[in-house]
C-alpha cells in the first residue's frame, strides 16, 4: 500500500533535498557501536549529508533501532565497501579530498582544511584508530583541539564538530542556497523520499 504524502510533506522534502551536499561524506570504519553510529546518521542528516560510506572489515555494522537513529538512517544513503583500495582509488578520481581523523605529529586541525571541496572524512573506530590499509592510502590526518586532560572525543561528537566546521565554511561560501544535484538527480530521490 503506497501512503498518500501531503503538499506540506512534499514541500519539506523538496527543501531539504535542495540543501544536501553532493560531495560532502563520512566513511564509517569499523565503528561497532550502534549508538555511536545512529548519533553519526543524526548528524550526517542535520548538515546535508546524504551519502556515506561504510567500511566494516573487522566489525559487523550494528543493527540500528528506529529510535536511537530519530529514524535519521531513512534519509542517509549508506554505501557498503569491502575493497579499501577500490573506495579509496573511486573516491580519488571524483576529486575528492580524503582525510582521517588521528594525533599523528603530521596531522592538523579541523579548522585547517578547506571543506568547500569534495571532502571524504574518515571516522574510525575509537580503540583501535584508522584501518592499517586505509591510514596506508590516506596519510592526511584531521584532528580536533581539545583543552582538557581527556585526548579525544566520542567518535559521533567528532563527527557532529567536523561536519559542523565543513557546514560552516559551506554555508559561508552560499553551497546551501543552490542544489548540488543535477535536476534529473533531484527528481530520482524525491520519487524516493516520497515513499519513505
Amino acid at each position: 500500500m503506497v501512503r498518500e504524502i501531503t503538499d506540506t510533506r512534499k514541500k519539506r522534502v523538496d527543501e531539504v533535498l535542495a540543501r544536501r551536499q553532493k560531495d560532502l561524506t563520512l566513511v564509517m570504519d569499523n565503528i561497532w557501536d550502534p549508538h555511536n553510529v545512529s548519533a553519526v546518521l543524526r548528524s550526517c542528516d542535520a548538515f546535508g549529508v546524504n551519502r556515506v560510506h561504510l567500511y566494516y572489515t573487522t566489525a559487523k555494522w550494528p543493527e540500528l533501532g528506529k529510535k536511537s537513529s530519530a529514524s535519521a538512517k531513512k534519509w542517509v544513503e549508506r554505501v557498503r565497501h569491502e575493497d579499501h583500495a577500490a573506495m579509496i582509488g573511486d573516491m580519488r578520481e571524483q576529486g575528492y579530498q580524503i582525510l582521517r581523523t588521528g594525533f599523528s605529529p603530521t596531522a592538523r586541525t579541523v579548522m585547517d582544511f578547506d571543506y568547500t571541496g569534495p571532502t571524504a572524512v574518515i571516522l574510525s573506530n575509537e580503540h583501535r584508530g584508522t584501518a592499517p590499509e586505509l591510514a596506508e592510502l590516506v596519510p592526511d590526518e584531521v584532528y580536533i583541539p581539545m583543552q582538557g586532560m581527556v585526548q579525544s572525543f566520542n567518535v559521533s561528537v567528532a563527527a557532529a564538530l567536523i561536519l559542523y566546521e565543513a557546514f560552516t565554511q559551506r554555508n559561508a561560501k552560499g553551497m546551501y542556497d543552490s542544489p548540488s544535484y543535477s535536476p534529473e538527480e533531484l527528481e530520482r530521490l524525491r520519487s524516493e523520499w516520497y515513499t519513505r
